[in-house]
């Protein structure tokens, strides 16, 4: 079925990304989060679904967290961190913020596939997130058939999203783990207005 192959070629990505994680940068990543008086976190459509589940960890860690767009996001400062995901890296808002979040001295994480992208370009921090994104689209049937890419089964951004939101779901198990979290300090944390 092709709802198996999908899933495969999802699968595989997270794979691939898991293997090609550079230490350093995540430690670098983890420190920025854990150092900021407050994290910033953006995306738009999809990438804003990832951007928000991973805001909620973070809240549920206990770190001070905005999802910018929202009417409670106050100015960002120079002691602050934003962190963006875009696949492109050239999503319009994604990069006005960016340019506005320099201009105010915050540091700047960009999740992305395009590490010379303009967000790339902007950020202190590149976390390369390989994935399809929108952008990525060879036209030409011969072409793709002779390079060997065949149309993917997971359509437009899939790959990229659903890779970061994993990616970003392990920084949360490693930020657990170096601020001394459980669970149950989470869960603490978690919502009771439901």
């Amino acid at each position: 079925m092709i709802l198996n192959e999908a899933i495969d070629e999802i699968i595989d990505n997270i794979q691939e990304v898991s293997s090609e994680i550079d230490s350093e940068s995540i430690m670098q990543m983890l420190d920025m989060l854990i150092d900021a008086k407050n994290v910033f976190i953006i995306g738009l459509g999809r990438s804003g679904l990832v951007a928000r589940a991973f805001a909620m960890r973070l809240m549920h860690l206990g770190i001070s967290v905005y999802v910018v767009g929202e009417t409670i996001t106050p100015a960002i400062n120079s002691d602050d961190c934003l962190l963006a995901i875009s696949g492109s890296g050239e999503t319009s808002f994604i990069i006005s913020t960016a340019k506005t979040s320099k201009n105010r001295n915050a540091k700047i994480i960009a999740v992305t596939s395009y590490d010379d992208s303009t967000l790339g370009k902007l950020s202190d921090l590149i976390i390369h997130i390989k994935g399809r994104t929108k952008i990525d689209s060879e036209k030409d049937y011969i072409k793709r058939q002779i390079n060997g890419r065949h149309q993917p089964l997971a359509p437009l951004g899939t790959l990229f999203e659903v890779s970061t939101l994993i990616f970003l779901e392990g920084v949360i198990a490693e930020l657990m783990n170096k601020m001394g979290k459980t669970e149950a300090d989470l869960k603490a944390r978690h919502t009771v207005l439901e």
